[in-house]
């Protein structure tokens, strides 16, 4: 039981949302965006995201003041809705989700300095991983020795990570070039740039050989260029949840669901100036040209080469303060997935600073077998970004489910019963959204998420006959089966080539 002392703020809750917000991805915008589109198709996709990411803070807000005992975070409400073995998946995918986004901040933290030291490359060098690992430990000490002090190191990161891109909002304001922005407005994909620059060889002489590669080089359209960018989306606004976690920690429940939607609005704002503005300064080919962070590359090319130092600095300090969000986060997650009983009781135990250190423990030490798992790819920053996104969207998904259950039973509508209707369908635009971006974002992702549902349902079997209870219901073993054929799918495309990562 947390002490009174370890009670949190409106204002504290309202940094965990936006700590955990901007992190990593808000720096990586620049060049994401400019790689899959132009400005339409950037506007349309922050549109659906934004609107979507809105519902589903409405949602929490909801849910937060309706049933108010319901404190555990994100996966007390599939388990609510619909049964335990529901409420594993959606605790433990979020859990999962947290500790390989908490990998794509430190592949960012390397990939940064790498610009700066060689030995670092891009993230993925055997220096990169151990200067990484010794990172991973030092927080991971810090937060077991107290709840209360990480959270005021956030506070403070919060507030200090977002001054430098303020900064880069000014300076881009400033250098804004409107004929380079409306040059961006339908730039489709690069691929038709290229289409451009062969078409240009004629002039040369290599006429077959230019109109040979345009034949064989597709379009994209501008629904593909949106879609492509959707998962994107998604892992920036990762953390909407951030205050929902930490409600057994609020001094008041009713700042909940205000300080999720605060959050949520300045760090929208924020992540849609940093994506378009940067259409104004650099054409779309030099922004998908840009190495991770990108930001710091859009900086340089205004400022020189102390625009990038600046930004990278801001970056580091970024990135480490939302990685303190996030591993208190994935902690507290499955902490309280274990005082549910869906994951084996050891995973509940607190030291003497209230920290749930077992469950610390243990996502310490699957954040560190990711970060090897970093040395064999070659797309670590976005194969992370991007499993993350797939694994968070199932916890989504069920909380916008368990929204529009209340409302379509009228279950807690005995109190404000003429709010039904519009709950019923902000949580019926938030359960589709979620739903939509995880097929947006494609099988390859469905696939390699059942790859960690289901050794990880391991963890479920165990709480479960610890309990002497029944494992599964039958509709609960249809489901785990489900999921167990889903891996063996995706274990037998990743030997034969069919997926890669």
């Amino acid at each position: 039981m947390a002490s009174t002392e370890q009670k949190l703020s409106f204002w504290a809750m309202v940094a965990f949302v936006v700590g955990s917000m901007v992190g990593a991805g808000v720096f990586s915008l620049p060049a994401t965006f400019g790689r899959s589109t132009g400005v339409a198709g950037a506007l349309i996709a922050w549109t659906i995201a934004g609107s979507g990411m809105l519902m589903l803070a409405f949602v929490f807000q909801t849910l937060a003041a309706r049933k108010p005992d319901l404190d555990a975070g994100v996966f007390i409400y599939a388990q609510e809705g619909f049964g335990n073995y529901m409420g594993f998946i959606s605790g433990f995918g979020f859990w999962a989700g947290s500790c390989v986004g908490n990998v794509s901040y430190f592949v960012l933290i390397k990939s940064t300095l790498g610009a700066f030291f060689p030995i670092f490359g891009d993230g993925n060098t055997i220096a990169a991983v151990l200067f990484a690992s010794v990172l991973l430990w030092a927080y991971h000490f810090l937060i077991l020795r107290g709840v209360k002090g990480a959270a005021a190191i956030n506070t403070i990161v919060t507030v200090a990570k977002v001054v430098p891109l303020v900064v880069f909002i000014g300076v881009v304001i400033w250098a804004f070039n409107s004929d380079t922005f409306s040059m961006n407005m339908f730039s489709y994909n690069i691929v038709d740039n290229l289409k451009a620059d062969l078409a240009g060889l004629e002039k040369y002489g290599f006429v077959g050989h230019a109109e040979m590669l345009i034949e064989t080089v597709p379009a994209e359209s501008l629904f593909t260029q949106v879609r492509n960018t959707m998962l994107v989306t998604v892992f920036v606004f990762l953390g909407i949840e951030g205050a929902s976690v930490y409600s057994r920690l609020a001094k008041r429940r009713e700042d909940v669901g205000s300080a999720t939607v605060l959050g949520f609005l300045g760090v929208m704002a924020l992540f849609v100036m940093v994506t378009l503005l940067s259409y104004g300064v650099m054409s779309r080919q030099e922004l998908a040209a840009l190495r991770q962070p990108s930001v710091a590359g859009v900086m340089e090319h205004l400022l020189g080469r102390p625009g990038a130092i600046f930004i990278s600095v801001g970056l580091i300090v970024s990135v480490m303060g939302a990685y303190l969000s996030w591993a208190l986060l994935a902690a507290e997650v499955l902490f309280n997935v274990a005082k549910s009983g869906s994951v084996p009781a050891t995973f509940r135990k607190e030291n003497s600073e209230g920290v749930p250190a077992n469950a610390m423990w243990l996502t310490s030490i699957l954040i560190q077998a990711f970060l090897v798992v970093t040395l064999f790819t070659d797309y670590a920053f976005m194969l992370a970004l991007e499993l993350t996104s797939a694994l968070s969207l199932i916890p989504y998904f069920f909380v916008g489910a368990y929204g529009y259950k209340l409302a379509l039973t009228r279950e807690t509508y005995d109190i404000n019963p003429r709010a039904r209707n519009k709950e019923l369908t902000i949580a019926a635009i938030g359960t589709f959204y979620a739903l939509l971006m995880l097929f947006a974002g494609g099988l390859k992702y469905i696939l390699l998420s059942a790859l960690i549902y289901a050794p990880g349902s391991y963890l479920f079997i165990m709480a479960r006959r610890e309990q002497g209870v029944s494992v599964f219901t039958g509709s609960e073993r249809t489901v785990f089966l489900g999921v167990v054929a889903a891996a063996a799918v995706a274990a037998y495309c990743l030997a034969t080539g069919i997926i890669t990562i």
